[in-house]
This record gives structure tokens, sequence and C-alpha cells, in this order.
């Protein structure tokens, strides 16, 4: 159960705050009524307080009182734009949240409502003050992962013997490839591979076209259309814009907003459309890779060079099922609502994207793999796990390069 209250003397906000569907917000103007309508009268009564930002030392008064009286209390300061130094200070006597100055009705209605969802989280009177939610692996699966790897490790012992040999023997190099990967919990973890790209595979990756990734949404250009537009401002203009550090907005004429950045011009709507694409084409798989040896076709036609991962899921960092840990440049396009639900699960050596896209041939898109992973996330269990490790291993020989 959550109440609503306002401490300040704001009449537009206040009149605002009436009209929060479902919710009778109290009003106060002295932090110290504030502090006593916050008080919990019944058990798991929780708050939240729209603080009304004034004077920085009178709200740091303010804030540290209601703190002391009330821990059932999420505070949001209703602000405009904050400099680092002030931001730091409120944080540091106890706001949780902020939000601007002459937001809507329905602004502050999200506010509340995503607040009032997350009650369980926010409000754990129990918990440590700074506590993070993070997944916890279950005992079960840990186990079923111990032994599971162990026995696999003493079973394929001479697979990881003659495959070190052989990749030795072609190129140069060290047999285990080691890349930095995001897992469970957005931890990140050396992630094991037996080595099937030549030494210099990730540098080579930037000169590869973009057409040949095969999970990228491509948009052609129209004939005159340009991604970057200069247009002409006044010398002192754009050098204060510059100046500042952050990103600008201006309009020319009549015509469409321009965003002015540190070392750019472009248009709003081009702007959106490429932050749009970025995410769409997080993950990125290059069809027909010539970075890849020859030792190293075979042994991912086999999923051999996945092997060494089974040291990862000894140590945690893994498990057997799970979603596949991403790479870094992926996994920071991966971080909006849309896609966290994918960290909040294990990482896995096989997983259900895997089965689903080997089933189709390896044609799946981003947006598709994404999803499964959430499923997965959502939905994963003993049963589950063992219809994934039969499927993986009854496709074990891939048709496709997935």
């Amino acid at each position: 159960m959550i109440g609503v209250v306002y401490l300040g003397n704001n009449l537009k906000t206040q009149e605002r705050l009436k009209y929060i569907p479902g919710q009778l917000v109290r009003m106060s103007t002295a932090y110290k009524d504030a502090a006593q309508i916050c008080t919990p009268h019944v058990a798991n009564e929780h708050f939240i307080l729209f603080f009304e930002r004034n004077v920085r030392n009178e709200d740091i008064t303010a804030i540290t009182y209601i703190r002391k009286k009330c821990r059932n209390v999420y505070i949001i300061l209703i602000t405009n734009r904050m400099s680092d130094e002030d931001r730091d200070i409120y944080m540091k006597y106890g706001i949780n949240d902020t939000i601007i100055n002459g937001a809507s009705v329905t602004e502050l209605n999200k506010k509340i409502q995503f607040i009032s969802d997350r009650e369980n989280i926010l409000f754990d009177d129990e918990a440590p003050k700074h506590k993070i939610l993070k997944f916890q692996i279950p005992v079960w699966k840990r186990l079923f992962d111990i032994i599971f790897a162990v026995l696999a490790i003493i079973v394929l012992s001479p697979v990881f013997i003659i495959t070190a040999i052989a990749i030795r023997l072609e190129s140069k190099g060290p047999v285990l490839f080691k890349s930095k990967r995001v897992g469970t919990n957005y931890t990140i973890f050396d992630f094991l591979k037996f080595r099937s790209m030549y030494i210099d595979a990730e540098d080579r990756l930037k000169e590869l076209s973009k057409d040949h990734n095969q999970y990228a949404e491509h948009h052609e250009e129209e004939e005159g259309e340009h991604k970057t537009v200069t247009a002409p401002l006044g010398a002192q203009a754009e050098q204060d814009m510059i100046d500042t550090g952050m990103e600008s907005m201006m309009m020319i004429g009549d015509e469409e907003i321009m965003l002015v950045g540190d070392d750019f011009v472009m248009a709003e709507s081009d702007f959106n459309k490429k932050k749009k694409e970025d995410i769409e084409n997080a993950f990125v798989k290059i069809e027909n890779d010539p970075r890849i040896t020859k030792v190293g076709r075979f042994i991912r036609k086999y999923s051999i060079d996945e092997l060494p991962q089974l040291f990862n899921i000894l140590k945690g960092d893994m498990s057997v099922v799970g979603n596949r840990p991403l790479p870094l440049y992926e996994a920071e396009k991966l971080t909006a609502d849309t896609s966290i639900d994918r960290f909040m699960a294990p990482a896995g050596l096989t997983g259900l994207w895997q089965v689903e896209e080997r089933g189709k041939g390896g044609a799946m898109s981003a947006e598709e793999r994404k999803q499964l992973d959430i499923t997965y996330g959502q939905t994963y269990s003993f049963m589950l796990d063992m219809k994934i490790i039969f499927r993986t291993l009854t496709a074990f020989v891939q048709k496709e390069n997935v």
C-alpha cells in the first residue's frame, strides 16, 4: 500500500497532483508535517514524497529530518536542471529520484505507477540501505552444472588435447581465446573458447562491410539524403553550444529541429533513426567470415570451440543452459527496459535461441533472439533445461554457419 504526499507551495504542481487517477495526494508546506504524514500507521505502509526543490541548505535540513523520521518513504525531487555538485549533495542526503518541474499529470502518474509496481523491491525494510537486486542461480541448477561440467571435461579430455595441437600447428597464437563477456546481472568475465580465428580477428571486424552482418536491418539512403547536415550558426552561438559539452537543439527557420553536438550537426529525425538501427542491430553475426581458420571452421561446425566454457561453468561464470553471454559492444546496446530482463537470468553454454535458430537453419533476427532470451529467463526449469540439452545434442552437426 503506497500513499502519495506533496511537500512544497507550487500551486501548479498541487493542481496537477489533484488529478492523479485513483490517488488522494496529501499536501503539506512544512517538512515536519510531511514527516508526520509519512509515518506508517499499519504494517507495510509506504509513501512517495514529491519534494519541491527550494533553497539547498533548507532542503537538506528537511530531507535529513524526513529520512530520520520515515524509513519507508521514496523521495522524488521536483526540479529543473541541476549542477553536478547539487545532484551529488541531494543524493547523498537521501533523494531517490527526480522529475522535471512542470511535469504533466500523465508523467506524474507514470512515475507513481512505476514505483508502485516495484514496491516490494524499493521498500524492503529488512534490507541494507544500498542493497542491489541480483539474480541468484538456484541450488539445483548449480549442482547440475558442476556435475555435468566435471564429467564432460573427463570424457572429452582427448578432444581437448587433439584440438589444442591442431590449432597450434595451423597458426601462431594462443590455443585459448579470451574475451570479455557480459553475463548474469551484467557481470563481466573472461569467456573461454578454442581459438578459431587469426590472432588479429577483432581488429579486422571494423574493416568488414556492414553488409556481412546477417542481423543488420539495412536501410538504403534515398538520393540526396544526408545523415549529417551542417547549418550556418553565429560563431558565438555555435561555440557556446560546443563549450557545454552537451547535445543542444536549434530550429532553422520553419524546418526540422537540428541536434548540435561536440562534433556534429544532425537532424533530429536522422539521429532517432540511427539510434533505433543501433539497438535493432545490437547482435553482430558475420556470414562466411573470412577471419576464421581452417581448423576454426571445423571446430565451429561441431561446436568444439565452445568446450573450454566448461571451465567457465565450473567457476560459476555460466550455467550449462542459459542466455548467451554477450560481448561488451553488444551488451551496451541492450540496457533498455525492453531488453534488461535477458540479463536477469543464467548465462549459458547453450540456450533456447540456439536450438530454435538451428531449427530455422540459422535464420533468426536480433529481435527474435532477444525475445527468446527473455522468455527463457522468465520460464526456465529443470525440464526445460533437459529439453534444450537434448535438442542441442541432436542438432550437434549444424547445417548452417550459425
